[in-house]
């Protein structure tokens, strides 16, 4: 994973109210210096970006993301920012404090990243990503469930009221032998998923939901097993 990141300043006296209207973390429950995982999302609920973000004072807050993806980080937050006394403008440095993520030690490790089941934007994460199928330690890390109505929230709020049930949830896999990003997954034949991230004996990839941790596959004639966490599987 990337260490670079790239900021976004948000500031003005209607800087809380919009980002709480427009972002999936509880923006009004952040004191000065609290830093918290949030997504932004599309009115489909489909993914635009995670990211971080700091409150630098009651009006200020300092956002990074991933580089490469700061502009469609501003362009999605300028679409909705209608009749608002706020900002948006990018900046020239991230949050001043280490990235973590459960589980993980080291989020710039790439091995590490891998897996701890932790989900890189242009690689998991896609504009057609369902935020539910990176799975419920992403979900706790960037939504609340507690604040008031957001913008993309019905999806993440429906598929939450099932049991986090998704599609193609991203899974963990170990692999007999290093295998490529685009590779394909199979069980018996058929193609179940694609290989998203890689590193030493380790992949990510989202997978169709019946596959279950556990079960044995093959990647281009490379034995791995899936690993990690399974949500219930309900009817298809």
């Amino acid at each position: 994973m990337t260490a670079e990141r790239h900021g976004v300043a948000v500031s003005g006296p209607d800087a809380e109210k919009f980002l709480q209207g427009q972002i999936s973390q509880d923006v009004s429950a952040l004191a000065v210096g609290d830093v918290a995982w949030s997504l932004v999302l599309q009115p489909t609920g489909r993914l635009v970006a995670v990211f971080r973000i700091q409150r630098q004072s009651p009006d200020s807050f300092l956002l990074d993301v991933e580089a490469g993806f700061r502009e469609a980080l501003i362009e999605r937050l300028e679409r909705f920012k209608l009749r608002t006394d706020a900002v948006v403008t990018p900046v020239d440095h991230p949050i001043d404090v280490p990235i973590s993520w459960p589980g993980v030690d080291d989020p710039t490790d790439e091995g590490q990243r891998i897996r701890g089941a932790m989900p890189r934007l242009g690689a998991e994460l896609t504009e057609d990503t369902i935020p539910g199928e990176a799975g419920a330690v992403f979900i706790e890390q960037t939504v609340s469930f507690t604040k008031g109505c957001y913008t993309g929230q019905e999806l993440v709020a429906r598929i939450d009221s099932r049991g986090g049930n998704v599609p193609r949830p991203i899974r963990v896999l170990e692999t007999d032998a290093p295998v490529a990003v685009g590779a394909e997954v199979r069980v018996d034949g058929e193609v179940v998923g694609k290989v998203t991230s890689a590193a030493d004996r380790a992949a990510l990839a989202p997978l169709l939901r019946r596959v279950i941790v556990g079960q044995r596959v093959q990647i281009d004639g490379v034995a791995a097993v899936v690993v990690g966490e399974q949500p219930p599987v309900l009817d298809q």
